[in-house]
């Protein structure tokens, strides 16, 4: 009677030990939920992260001097929307890179979007999309965010348009 209690216990073992393993493997994937109607805007409508990932806070992102030699204040120190948005993005990736992620590791994105007074004081949301589909939606990064997208009054410097937060997910290895 013992031998066979033994037996059956090191076979429940092996198979919870087999489920865990599954499930750590299957827990992993971060599901991106499409727009409706076969919608071609590079957003996800949401992202799923499953158990078991890492979720990591990134602080808000400004863009750097698109001409550091530029009087700051003035249009040329940090450039047009579409100028700081790809400063902000790159200053994104090297962050990124320093813990070990990629863009396409961001799951959420909240963009502050300054009024540009050459454009009448709205947000230029079209320039903001030229430099975003440079990084999202694209052959080498595919992976779309859900993504929020504002206008606000003003951000830390004059003429400084842009600031960008992300939640990124560190899968479980």
């Amino acid at each position: 009677m013992k031998k066979s209690s033994v037996s059956i216990s090191a076979s429940m073992l092996f198979f919870a030990v087999s489920m865990a393993t599954l499930s750590a493997t299957v827990v992993a994937d971060v599901i991106r939920h499409p727009l409706p109607n076969n919608s071609k805007f590079p957003i996800a409508s949401a992202v799923e992260v499953p158990a078991g990932n890492t979720i990591v806070f990134q602080s808000g992102t400004i863009p750097g001097p698109a001409n550091p030699d530029a009087e700051p204040g003035t249009p040329a120190f940090f450039g047009d929307t579409k100028t700081q948005t790809i400063s902000v993005f790159e200053r994104i990736k090297v962050n990124l890179k320093r813990q070990g992620m990629d863009m396409g590791d961001i799951v959420k994105l909240t963009v502050f979007l300054v009024g540009d007074p050459a454009n009448g004081g709205k947000m230029d949301f079209g320039g903001f999309m030229e430099a975003y589909t440079m990084y999202f939606g694209t052959e080498e990064q595919p992976n779309l965010p859900a993504r929020s997208a504002l206008q606000v009054a003003a951000l830390v410097r004059p003429l400084m348009f842009v600031e960008i937060e992300a939640i990124t997910v560190r899968k479980k290895k």
